[in-house]
């Protein structure tokens, strides 16, 4: 049994979660984990650099002088990618940069990611985290007494607004929900926030993971 250490909003700690081994994994899933980094950076992508071929650069499509004669190069059109306001040879198409995993090896990523940040004892459970109002000193302050000068993703049950706003001037500091939270989120900040609900469905996700019901 891994226990996780439970803080409250002054940072202090107020008990331990248990989370069962059986859910956590160590020896596969590497692989996995490099996939769905690559397979999110890549879906990331938006892929509408576009550039013009010689049949979309506008222009006649006569010869600009004849072909002997003259002294000069032979040239073809004005639409030629060696000629300024010319066309481009082989640039960027519109295109999509989307890459697919399957669900398995996806919940084996997520399972392998969060048992080392479990192992790395970066992973702390908030006892309760609601704001009535928008208040990033309020959220400052915690992440300073939880000693995440680096950076922190925040998990919650579910959306809170006031929560998302007083972060949004805090640098390297992200808030999501536990059923969103995914891998790339938990290998890029060094420490990993969730609240007590949000630790469940993280728990439930980790079980359907680990082959149990589906989450």
């Amino acid at each position: 049994m891994s226990k996780l250490p439970v803080k409250n909003g002054k940072g202090e700690s107020v008990g331990e979660f248990d989370l069962p081994d059986s859910l956590l994994v160590y020896d596969k899933g590497e692989q996995a984990v490099y996939e769905a980094v690559v397979a999110y950076q890549a879906n990331q992508r938006r892929g509408t650099a576009s550039t013009l071929s010689k049949g979309e650069v506008s222009g006649t499509g006569a010869k600009p002088w004849r072909q002997k004669g003259t002294g000069r190069a032979r040239a073809g059109y004005e639409q030629s990618p060696v000629w300024r306001g010319g066309s481009v040879a082989f640039g960027p198409r519109p295109r999509s940069f989307a890459k697919q995993m399957t669900k398995k090896s996806a919940r084996l990523a997520f399972r392998r990611a969060f048992s080392e940040k479990v192992s790395a004892g970066q992973v702390v459970v908030l006892d309760d985290l609601r704001l009535d109002a928008p208040k990033t000193k309020v959220i400052a302050e915690l992440l300073q007494k939880l000693d995440a000068p680096k950076g922190a993703v925040i998990v919650l049950d579910e959306a809170q607004e006031n929560v998302r706003l007083s972060v949004r001037n805090i640098p390297n500091v992200h808030v999501t929900t536990a059923q969103h939270l995914n891998v790339y989120d938990v290998l890029r900040y060094p420490l990993v926030l969730v609240s007590r609900k949000g630790m469940d469905i993280l728990a439930e996700r980790l079980q359907a993971a680990a082959g149990g019901k589906k989450g």
